[in-house]
């Protein structure tokens, strides 16, 4: 009964997956280039971003995901060259991704407009063989995918100052449905909107509230809801909503003015894996390194 119960349970993650699709993340904020591409270059450094979260803990076969992206401004700045990694494992799905950022900048009013391409691979395997069931080859566990590899590209526009941005983008334009009628299911395009900004509310507090909305055709509208307060532009804290899905809380320290650290927790508290789980758990580590003279940083950076 244990064994068709983590096997059951298993499959509920799978079924769940395939309904989001690509990864996600509380800390999207923090993690722009790989919802949009003309993110790229647009925090005036090098910087790297290292994700990792740890969804439903507890639960059989939980998603667990990393990301890891890298990007820099070039040619005077009117240039953002990227590149981003992605390693999504899911019960006895893994897919992992490798992609390129090329963003190009125009000055719009008081800040910029940039125009973004994404390009890169998907590797998909899968191995549902590997679950243990009491019942000896059942049909429905009999698919094997051993690093299927799939092109794809995506646009991405964003515009920033230093109090806001807005952004709108679909990192993957091809719709993939190779693996229809199968538990890995067909890729369906996703479209995504950003958007922040950042106030102050006294001389050592400011506010920086931003949404993350996701578009997919055939499933619900997906809507983030985030609002952090820095205290002294050195520690970060505040609560986060997932509108029909999860609520949560992000905390973090600015190390130095090149080093932050972040982590998160949420809880789902709408699907049918909430009873069987002890919420999600993210850890985020951004870098910048400063190439440039020092007074053409600004410092503190929020977006």
């Amino acid at each position: 009964m244990k064994r068709v119960l983590i096997v059951g349970l298993t499959m509920m993650v799978t079924v769940v997956a395939i309904a989001q699709q690509d990864a996600m993340f509380t800390h999207y904020s923090f993690n722009t280039l790989a919802v949009n591409s003309g993110y790229a270059g647009s925090r005036d450094a090098l910087t790297v971003t290292g994700l990792h979260r740890s969804q439903w803990i507890t639960f059989p076969g939980a998603p667990t995901t990393q990301t890891l992206t890298i990007h820099a401004p070039v040619a005077n700045e009117k240039v953002g060259l990227g590149f981003s990694v992605l390693n999504d494992k899911i019960g006895p799905t893994k897919r992992t991704s490798f992609y390129g950022d090329f963003a190009y900048k125009i000055p719009v009013g008081k800040g910029k407009l940039a125009f973004g391409l994404k390009a890169g691979i998907n590797m998909l395997s899968n191995d549902l063989n590997s679950l243990s069931t009491d019942q000896n080859n059942d049909p429905n566990l009999t698919q094997k995918i051993k690093n299927k590899i799939s092109p794809n590209f995506g646009f991405g526009m964003y515009y920033s100052t230093n109090k806001y941005y807005l952004g709108l983008s679909t990192p993957r334009l091809l719709e993939d449905d190779s693996n229809a009628g199968t538990t890995t299911g067909s890729y369906k395009r996703h479209y995504f909107f950003i958007a922040g900004t950042i106030f102050p509310l006294s001389s050592s507090v400011k506010l920086k509230p931003t949404t993350f909305v996701k578009l997919t055709p055939g499933a619900p509208v997906e809507l983030d809801l985030t609002g952090l307060f820095y205290f002294q532009d050195k520690v970060w804290v505040g609560p986060m909503l997932r509108f029909g899905d999860a609520f949560g809380v992000l905390a973090g320290l600015n190390l130095s003015d090149q080093l932050s650290l972040g982590y998160s927790f949420d809880w789902s508290f709408v699907n049918k894996t909430s009873k069987y789980n002890n919420g999600s758990h993210e850890l985020m580590l951004r870098y910048d390194f400063l190439f440039n003279d020092k007074h053409k940083i600004r410092s503190p950076r929020y977006f």
